[in-house]
């Protein structure tokens, strides 16, 4: 058994978001809480949780993620939770003002790239400021991460 503050337990993804950094460009970063009953907890410490098709949203001065999904936690009977329920995002006021300047006046989106624990066992969101890819972009991504293959390829071969 590891000891408590090793590397093992620090920072242990649940769910990443992998096409986000394909289909947008990343601007910034911030770090979120989420507001999470015992089941959802209960349910992500399994780690059954999809952030694929969800996005952050600006709703009366507050961040919310919508349309993630985190299963019923299956030994919760009666007293589970809603899998796709809207969830508040823990953010500093400045943060907050901040993002929502920046998707009202440069059209970004706010989309999540992965959650995970901490050190100290809290859920935490990756949030990312985003900018849409065009299909140019798009291509041009691919390009590069297939030449980037490549040449790793041909330098292992010698």
């Amino acid at each position: 058994m590891a000891p408590r503050g090793s590397q093992s337990s620090i920072n242990k993804i649940v769910a990443e978001n992998r096409k986000a950094r394909f289909n947008y460009e990343i601007v910034d970063t911030y770090e979120a809480g989420l507001v999470l009953t015992g089941t959802e907890v209960k349910s992500l410490r399994e780690g059954k949780a999809n952030i694929a098709e969800s996005y952050a949203s600006d709703e009366g001065g507050e961040i919310w993620l919508i349309n993630s999904h985190l299963p019923e936690y299956l030994q919760a009977n009666r007293f589970n939770h809603e899998p796709r329920r809207r969830r508040k995002l823990l953010l500093t006021e400045r943060e907050i003002n901040r993002l929502r300047s920046a998707i009202n006046r440069d059209g970004m989106t706010l989309v999540p790239l992965k959650v995970y624990f901490n050190q100290k066992g809290r859920a935490k969101l990756e949030l990312a400021l985003a900018k849409g890819k065009k299909l140019h972009d798009k291509r041009e991504s691919e390009k590069e991460r297939d030449w980037n293959r490549q040449k790793s390829r041909l330098l292992k071969t010698g």
